[in-house]
């Protein structure tokens, strides 16, 4: 069984991360059930384990927070579903990479709802979709924008922070930082690619979707 919490309102990032902490504690103990936790944050930017200084390139914009999860810097904020995904990793085969796959493939089957394409690209962490109606790189290859990070940690097997699906943020909020370290793509959102979703819209795709990438 997994439990879906739903926060309403904005959660503060230290009070997530420190109660993300405990649950994975107690399922690891097998006192708790797994679970997904959907939310959203304030503005705020956090910094993985791989995050680089330069990146950060208006750090007085919004509160930074540094974490222990894998990735580099990431912006969440109001209109960006949060899914922090409690999970026990070593009863769900005890393989990082594959679960990783599973987050990505969970992400995708969620935007497929809605009629967008996302995609995976080797070296860049997160979904991907393609923007033909913007001017091609300087390659000549078509301009790609983020619309949802992935960024996990482990304790005992257990997962937690998760992935982020940007559904109508602030877009110059990620202004900031070069997200996931990548400089020569840009960040879109469900909203700004011309689709009238919601969070709630976004939340009945998740659980939808879940049992068919997780579960099988």
């Amino acid at each position: 069984m997994v439990e879906w919490i739903t926060s309403p309102g904005l959660t503060d990032f230290r009070t997530a991360e420190a109660w993300m902490e405990a649950r994975a504690t107690a399922i690891a103990a097998g006192e708790a059930e797994e679970c997904i936790w959907l939310l959203e944050h304030p503005p705020l930017y956090t910094a993985g384990t791989s995050a680089k200084a330069a990146d950060l390139t208006d750090p007085d914009r919004f509160d930074v927070f540094e974490t222990r999860r894998g990735g580099q810097y990431t912006y969440h904020g109001p209109g960006q579903r949060v899914a922090y995904t409690l999970l026990d990793v070593g009863k769900r085969g005890r393989d990082v990479r594959a679960f990783v796959q599973q987050l990505e493939a969970w992400v995708i089957a969620t935007l497929d709802t809605f009629n967008v394409r996302g995609e995976i690209r080797p070296g860049r962490v997160g979904v991907w979709v393609q923007r033909p109606e913007k001017p091609p790189l300087p390659d000549g290859t078509c301009a790609e924008d983020k619309i949802a990070a992935i960024g996990i940690r482990l304790r005992k097997w257990v997962s937690f922070h998760g992935l982020s699906i940007n559904v109508e943020p602030d877009l110059s909020h990620f202004d900031g930082i070069v997200p996931c370290g990548i400089r020569d793509h840009g960040v879109t959102s469900l909203v700004d690619l011309g689709l009238p979703v919601t969070i709630d819209d976004v939340d009945v795709a998740l659980k939808t979707t879940f049992n068919q990438v997780f579960e099988r």
